[in-house]
């Protein structure tokens, strides 16, 4: 069966943004003058006289019901309320969408033009060729600094795993964990000053599995299912690639004492592994997430709660972003069949898989520093702490800010624990997340650290969770070429040895369908606006109706995460070549960049 184009999709998507914008009250956040008239918020036990905060509540629940999932992942709004905010959301994220589409066209069209530039895409070095002075559209800043001069370093490899894909990676734990393939002790030696098991008595050694791809239902194109080993060198301190194995085919082991083509290729075939987990998880671990949480809120709190309030702000467009997604990326013909190596609808089984079954859907249990803890990443009891580690160091910093705004939030309007278990609206929205809503591991609110904990976690997965591993970074760093493919383009090899890697990437309409699909979550018209994360508690409108600690407490984050961007934009190279322990140049949450919600 021929399947429609991508293009195809991206013109439906151009109709939708016509024909809805123009038919759809789009809202628009109230000014801060007619907002004012609006009472305050207030809590339930505060509040005993307004009897249309009950009403309110009836009249939510009958109106936002749970549906079935959207591309998959938990239940999705439906009902008269729900499928409308359903659809305001739609028509605001198509808003945001319409400038980057034009973009994307205008990019590809260049691109198509300039191709006698690239030389055929014949070496490693015309790949880097389509960034020259291309792509500007999508990419003004072009690829992160030293993504396409220092690919072929170890260093940037590994170094992958700690900044824009850290959610796989694990330290093995001698005392519970076993090997799960050799490397001879060798060629080990020879390539870390250790044996294997002296790597692993001695917590140095790191994991990354992806054999759960293997037998997932392929496109026309191919991929491996690597597992690999990474080590903490005990001379420089620096984490470092050890070993890939290919887990098809001849299940090859390679190491860094191969041919630097076959080790590269290896690199490559782990990364295009690596590309299909960490979109799908992110989906899974992000997006469908805070969407069931957030509809528990809904049906529960008034809409004069502050909390409810809050929720809004951070979840700005959050249910706009599943009909997307199986639109363009999992009906058969779409993005995935077109780019990937496994078909749109093995992504959005494999998605469901990680949500429902593979911890990705946990909410207490993947709290930031709960879940890096729990992979040996950070406060390690065994083994050498990790030299850099540049995703939490950055996300620490916001993740810290979010969770001081929400302390004095929570304690302004809770000033003692007992006030949490008076508020019926709240533990009416913890009673429906872990019933009716079936959210995953939701907690008892009964303390206001509990309260606070859950508020940060929502607020980091719809901001530093989810833009590390998508929205600008996609397209700046883990889809670049030649060294981010999603797909390999001739079966892995049976053997090693005379090996030309670019046989295994993209030809140009690939590349260009690879670009166009990537460009569609990146949003580098926010930059320096109101829609960046610095601003993610700026809402006048909102904090109108705040306590004057809130605002108060709003000013601060703003005022911390603009320093912050000041640090994270001044990054450049050291005298080592390096920009926190790496071959290259990562600011990709810069908050004055990226965007203060989840976005597709």
């Amino acid at each position: 069966m021929k399947y429609p184009s991508l293009a195809s999709y991206l013109l439906v998507l151009v109709a939708l943004q016509t024909s809805q914008v123009t038919s759809l009250a789009v809202p628009r956040p109230p000014t801060l003058k007619s907002r004012s008239l609006l009472p305050p918020f207030s809590l339930p036990q505060n509040d005993l006289l307004d009897l249309t905060r009950a009403l309110d509540v009836t009249t939510k629940q009958a109106g936002y019901l749970y549906g079935p999932p959207v591309a998959g992942g938990p239940y999705f709004p439906t009902g008269v309320l729900g499928l409308a905010k359903v659809a305001a959301d739609q028509a605001l994220i198509q808003l945001d969408e319409a400038p980057i589409l034009v973009a994307a066209a205008a990019d590809t069209t260049d691109s198509t033009v300039s191709a006698p530039q690239y030389n055929g895409l014949q070496t490693l070095d015309d790949y880097t060729l389509l960034y020259d002075g291309h792509w500007k559209a999508t990419l003004p800043s072009g690829p992160v600094p030293g993504m396409l001069t220092n690919y072929t370093q170890d260093l940037l490899f590994s170094m992958e795993r700690l900044s824009f894909s850290p959610y796989q990676v694990k330290r093995l734990n001698p005392s519970s964990d076993t090997l799960q393939f050799n490397v001879d002790d060798n060629t080990t030696t020879q390539i870390t000053g250790m044996t294997l098991q002296q790597l692993f008595e001695s917590g140095r050694l790191f994991y990354a599995d992806y054999r759960d791809q293997k037998d997932l239902t392929p496109t026309d194109r191919y991929s491996a299912a690597c597992d690999a080993f990474f080590y903490i060198d005990q001379a420089s301190g620096e984490f470092l690639p050890l070993a890939i194995r290919t887990n098809v085919g001849s299940n090859l082991i390679y190491t860094p004492k191969d041919d630097p083509a076959d080790w590269l290729l290896a690199k490559i075939m782990y990364n295009v592994n690596d590309f299909w987990f960490a979109q799908w998880n992110h989906l899974a671990s992000t997006h469908e997430v805070v969407q069931i949480v957030y509809l528990a809120a809904i049906r529960t709190l008034s809409d004069n709660h502050p909390v409810l309030a809050l929720l809004n702000r951070i979840m700005y467009e959050v249910y706009a972003i599943q009909p997307l997604a199986e639109l363009l990326l999992f009906l058969p013909g779409a993005a995935v069949d077109q780019v990937f190596a496994y078909t749109g609808t093995s992504a959005q089984d494999y998605t469901t898989n990680l949500y429902e079954n593979d911890g990705s859907g946990r909410f207490q249990a993947n709290y930031f520093t709960a879940e890096l803890e729990s992979r040996g990443l950070i406060n390690s009891n065994f083994g050498p702490a990790l030299k850099n580690f540049p995703f939490y160091e950055d996300a620490s910093t916001i993740y810290n800010a979010i969770h001081a705004f929400m302390t004095s939030f929570v304690n302004s309007y809770y000033p003692k624990d007992s006030d949490i278990t008076a508020d019926n609206e709240m533990q009416a929205w913890v009673k429906e997340s872990q019933g009716p809503a079936k959210a995953i591991d939701f907690p008892s609110i009964t303390t206001r650290s509990a309260l606070i904990n859950a508020l940060t976690h929502m607020a980091h997965l719809a901001s530093t969770s989810h833009h590390t591993v998508n929205t600008n970074e996609l397209l700046s760093a883990s889809s670049t070429l030649p060294f981010h493919p999603p797909s390999l383009y001739q079966p892995p090899p049976s053997s090693k040895g005379f090996t030309n890697v670019v046989d295994f990437l993209p030809p140009l309409d690939k590349v260009e369908e690879q670009f166009s699909v990537a460009a569609i979550f990146v949003r580098p018209f926010f930059v320096g606006t109101n829609r960046t994360l610095m601003h993610m508690f700026d809402d006048p409108s909102m904090l109108s109706r705040m306590n004057s600690a809130t605002q108060s407490a709003a000013s601060t984050f703003y005022s911390s995460m603009q320093a912050f961007s000041q640090q994270v934009a001044a990054r450049t190279f050291d005298q080592n070549g390096l920009s926190q322990g790496m071959p290259f140049v990562w600011k990709a949450l810069d908050p004055n960049v990226a965007p203060f919600s989840i976005t597709s």
